[in-house]
C-alpha cells in the first residue's frame, strides 16, 4: 500500500495523487504541488489515504508545501485576470474571423502561461491569434480544443431535474454513457428525455444502471409467458425497484381476462441468458424518429 494525497486543480475535477510527506492536511486545504507544467495551486480532498499501487503512477511528486497567504493572492490575481483576458480573446477571434467558441481560459500559478479552451465543429487554424495574442499577454499561450460534455462541464448549468448539472458538481470523470442504459431501465428512446445539456445522454444513466442491469437478470420479459400462482398468463409490465411482475391471465372458457401482480418469486419462467447488443453513446441518431 502507498500513503497518498488526494487534490483537484477545479471543481469536481479528477482527483490527481501526491506524496503527503510528513504535513498533516485537510479537506479543502490549499497546497502546491509540482506538475508537469510545473507549480501549480490544488485544493485537497482527500487529506490522506493508503491505495493499491497498481492504482498510482510511480513515482509521486511530493506536496509541495501547504498555500501561504502570499500564494493565495497570487491565486487570486490570477481570477481577476480572467474576465478582462476573455474578453481581449474575444475580441482577437473575432478580428481573425474564426469559427469557434471561447469557452474558459487558466492562467498558471506563476503567470508564465494562459491555457484558452474553446469548441469548434472542425479544426481551426490559429497559428495567427497565438501571435496576436502573445504579443498582447506577454507570455506563453496554448489553445486547447474541448468537446461539448468538457464543455459543460466547465461553464455549468441546470439539468432538466432542476438540479445543477452532475458533470459539473459531483462527478471526476466523465464516464461513458449507452443507449442501452436508457434499455435496461425501461426509459423512454426520445433523445430529447434522455439528453442532457449538452445534447448527449444523460450522465445519470450510469448512475442506477448496474441495479437494473443484474436485477433484470431475475426477472422474465414484457411479452414473455410465466406460470403464476393464478395460471399460465403474458407478462405485461415488470417493476424491477419493487421486484413485482404484472401478468395477463385469460380465461378462453369464461371468456375472461384479468391482470395480477406477483412478486417475482412466486413467477416460473425461461431465464434467457442471450445477451442484447449494446449501444455507443453514438448511435443516438438512429434513435430520432423513434415516437415517445
Amino acid at each position: 500500500m502507498v500513503k497518498i494525497t488526494g487534490v483537484t486543480f477545479q471543481n469536481a475535477g479528477k482527483i490527481y495523487y501526491f506524496a503527503p510527506g510528513k504535513e498533516r492536511y485537510e479537506k479543502g486545504m490549499g497546497v502546491i504541488v509540482e506538475t508537469a507544467r510545473g507549480l501549480e495551486y490544488a485544493n485537497v480532498v482527500i487529506p490522506f489515504a493508503e491505495v493499491e499501487e497498481d492504482k498510482i503512477v510511480a513515482p509521486l511528486k511530493p506536496v509541495v508545501r501547504i498555500a501561504t497567504a502570499r500564494d493565495m493572492e497570487n491565486v487570486k490575481k490570477n481570477a481577476e485576470r480572467k474576465p478582462e483576458a476573455m474578453r481581449l480573446t474575444q475580441e482577437k477571434i473575432e478580428k481573425h474571423g474564426l469559427d469557434m467558441k471561447l469557452i474558459d481560459c487558466d492562467f498558471a500559478f506563476d503567470g508564465s502561461k494562459v491555457v484558452f479552451f474553446y469548441s469548434a465543429p472542425h479544426r481551426v487554424d490559429f497559428r495567427e491569434l497565438v501571435k496576436d495574442l502573445s504579443a498582447t499577454f506577454k507570455m506563453r499561450i496554448e489553445l486547447r480544443q474541448i468537446g461539448i460534455r468538457d464543455e459543460i462541464k466547465m461553464i455549468g448549468g441546470i439539468g432538466v431535474c432542476g438540479r445543477e448539472c452532475c458533470c459539473g458538481t459531483c462527478m471526476q470523470d466523465l464516464k461513458k454513457v449507452t443507449i442501452k442504459m436508457a434499455k435496461t431501465q425501461g426509459l423512454s428512446l426520445n433523445p430529447g428525455k434522455i439528453s442532457g445539456l449538452c445534447g448527449r445522454l444523460m450522465c445519470c444513466l450510469s448512475y442506477e444502471n448496474d441495479y437494473y442491469a443484474e436485477a433484470g437478470k431475475n426477472v422474465p420479459k414484457i411479452g414473455s409467458e410465466v406460470t403464476a400462482p393464478d395460471g399460465k398468463g403474458t407478462v405485461v409490465n415488470v417493476n424491477l425497484l419493487k421486484m413485482q411482475v404484472r401478468v395477463k391471465i385469460e380465461d378462453k372458457k369464461r371468456d375472461i381476462v384479468s391482470y395480477h401482480d406477483y412478486p417475482v418469486e412466486q413467477i416460473k419462467f425461461k431465464r434467457n441468458a442471450k445477451p442484447e447488443k449494446d449501444f455507443d453513446d453514438e448511435d443516438e441518431g438512429e434513435l430520432k424518429e423513434i415516437p415517445d
